[in-house]
């Protein structure tokens, strides 16, 4: 059986490691990642119809995150812009939270 890799803790790693103390974030930063990172947890407990807590890292695949840039543009009214900054958000914390061999494919590269 695989290991699944819950999502807080990978999340929480990223926040803490990579933006406050790698990248010397701004206040404002980590807030737009997070916002960003909360409102793909909350997408995709809603379309796997699993508790937020429950996702594991394999949920969130390319079609997931392509979904929900989609819903961000169609439904939010989002511009390119600001679909291109979540997507950062997101791209970051899948890069950063994992050893190379265990990334998603959810990244800038994918899309």
């Amino acid at each position: 059986m695989s290991e699944h890799l819950l999502l807080a803790p990978l999340l929480e790693s990223c926040f803490r490691r990579r933006l406050t103390k790698q990248r010397n974030a701004t206040p404002a930063t980590v807030a737009s990642y997070r916002d960003a990172l909360r409102m793909l947890i909350l997408f995709a407990a809603a379309r796997l119809r699993k508790r937020p807590a429950a996702l594991v890292l394999e949920d969130l695949d390319r079609d997931l995150v392509l979904a929900f840039l989609d819903e961000l543009e169609e439904k939010r009214n989002n511009t390119v812009a600001t679909r291109n900054a979540r997507l950062a958000a997101i791209d970051l914390s899948s890069t950063t939270s994992l050893p190379p061999t265990r990334r998603p494919l959810v990244s800038r590269n994918a899309c």
